[in-house]
């Protein structure tokens, strides 16, 4: 369908022209046809530029703009042109189309439990065809506040920051309760499990500090060492230990307990 070229938008298009068609619905009847024509392509441009597929495209240009702004010095920008029209119109449809993260939290969250459960939805009937399960669609294995850190960090915040200096200061607030929301959003990640490494880490720690413990209680002072020497090792309650040192007569037994305790 369309080539599958941006599927999902061109459909949202011809439906709401066709729509226009019934009796009633034609609200565009007062305009000329020349203003028709012009409204109908401004339209489509903006709605085909809410693909994602065009996000970084749109932003790139949307940075350059706000660069020739700050050259110009004056702080005002010119929309002399249809291009330079439309670009702006474009990144202001974009923007809204992905302002739900800057909305009040409790909003915010209500839509992203909406669309998460979407998501999962879409996962299911791919499980249930044998299918491989959408990138964020599988509920048994999804971090909904992760996926939104990640999402407001690469796709979001970059927009709004580069559209909030494109119309300084208006945008500012809006920008503030986004990033409010990604802190809470990545306040809430839970704690991920320990990996293999860092079990075995904690393993070798625990048995190092077995190892030592033992070099400690065999190699104790004079008494100990006599006792061991004697063939009886049951004198290791007087405390001492200490440090060690080639000239120790217990420096043998630290070799052994260094083996005992690998």
């Amino acid at each position: 369908m369309y080539n599958d070229e941006s599927v999902l938008e061109n459909h949202h298009l011809a439906v709401a022209f066709k729509l226009l068609q019934n009796e009633g619905c034609d609200i565009f009847v007062n305009m000329t046809k020349k203003q028709r024509q012009t409204l109908r392509k401004m339209v489509i441009d903006m709605v085909l530029s809410t693909d994602m597929s065009k996000h970084m495209s749109l932003l790139a240009d949307l940075k350059t703009m706000v660069e020739t702004k700050k050259v110009a010095g004056s702080g005002v920008l010119l929309l002399d042109n249809y291009t330079d029209r439309i670009q702006v119109l474009e990144n202001l449809v974009h923007c809204a189309d992905l302002s739900n993260p800057t909305k009040p939290l409790t909003l915010y969250r209500r839509w992203v439990s909406l669309l998460m459960e979407e998501f999962f939805l879409q996962g299911d009937r791919e499980r249930e065809q044998n299918m491989d399960i959408s990138p964020m669609c599988d509920r048994h294995s999804a971090t909904i506040e992760k996926s939104q850190v990640g999402f407001i960090d690469y796709i979001v915040h970059p927009l709004w920051e580069t559209w909030a200096d494109l119309v300084h200061p208006d945008a500012q607030e809006i920008l503030d309760t986004l990033e409010e929301n990604r802190d809470w959003y990545q306040s809430m990640i839970p704690p991920s499990p320990p990996s293999d490494d860092q079990q075995q880490s904690g393993t070798n720690e625990s048995q190092q500090q077995d190892r030592i413990h033992f070099q400690v209680t065999l190699e104790e002072g004079d008494e100990t060492s006599e006792a061991v020497e004697g063939g009886d090792t049951g004198g290791g309650d007087d405390g001492g230990g200490g440090e060690f040192s080639s000239e120790d007569p217990g420096g043998e037994t630290e070799e052994n307990a260094t083996e005992a305790g690998m």
